[in-house]
């Protein structure tokens, strides 16, 4: 859902920062069902994390880091995923998503020596302004090709031991064929996440949105509380421990 609704809304959108928060507006209100393409987009982003997360913590119940290679590349798969939901929040261009793209690109300015070359290389001039958008956009665009990508290791590394017996034991005599045993399970799966979805988008589409971001991006006036999407709150709370940043 998440590239099919992409693909499409990437067709009205217009990275440009006086253009960007009208063209998602033009969208929701002008483009036939575009209020449901978008709110569906949107909210697929916390539906996939809510997948990633569940198969995290599966990972740890079953001890799967221990197959070093696997876990590794789902680890860079995960900060794969995390660049492309927060350069795609940037996109709407509303206050969060400039006061947020300003925060967090800020923090590379830690890195020593070259921390702020490398923050001005990445908004491509002196603050977060229109060279920064059109970036955002294509790497929004890109990213999701390195994942597919990525996935395709991932499953490679994974079917060296195999991944249906917690014990890592394979047992050739206890194997089925995957359809329709496995399908028909899969099919259930993905229906139990995208009723939900399409719950969300069409009753309470902005039930997770920032109020914040229906306003467009003002660079002179700062929110009085800049926080990220839900599925960021754990890396926010490790970055508030840290003193000073």
């Amino acid at each position: 859902t998440q590239i099919v609704t992409g693909l499409l809304l990437a067709m009205h959108y217009t990275a440009d920062t006086n253009l960007a928060f009208s063209s998602v507006s033009h969208m929701c209100r002008n483009v036939q069902f575009g209020w449901l393409i978008r709110n569906l987009h949107a909210n697929g982003a916390s539906f996939f994390f809510i997948c990633i997360y569940f198969h995290i913590g599966r990972g740890f119940y079953y001890g799967s880091y221990l197959n070093k290679e696997t876990w590794n590349v789902g680890v860079i798969l995960l900060l794969a995923l995390m660049a492309t939901a927060f350069v795609g929040y940037v996109l709407p261009w509303g206050q969060m998503s400039f006061w947020g793209a300003t925060v967090i690109t800020n923090l590379f300015s830690a890195i020593p020596y070259i921390g702020q070359t490398l923050v001005e290389w990445a908004w491509g001039g002196f603050s977060v302004d229109n060279p920064t958008l059109t970036r955002f956009f294509a790497l929004h665009f890109l990213l999701p090709f390195l994942i597919a990508g990525l996935t395709l290791v991932h499953l490679t590394f994974l079917h060296e031991t195999g991944s249906n017996n917690p014990l890592g034991i394979p047992s050739d005599c206890d194997k089925i064929p995957f359809h329709p045993y496995y399908s028909t399970k899969d099919f259930l799966g993905f229906l139990l996440m995208f009723i939900p979805l399409a719950a969300l988008a069409l009753f309470s589409p902005n039930l997770l949105g920032d109020p914040e971001n229906f306003t467009p991006a003002n660079p002179l006036a700062t929110p009085p509380h800049i926080k990220p999407e839900w599925y960021f709150l754990f890396a926010y709370a490790i970055l508030r421990s840290i003193p000073n940043k």
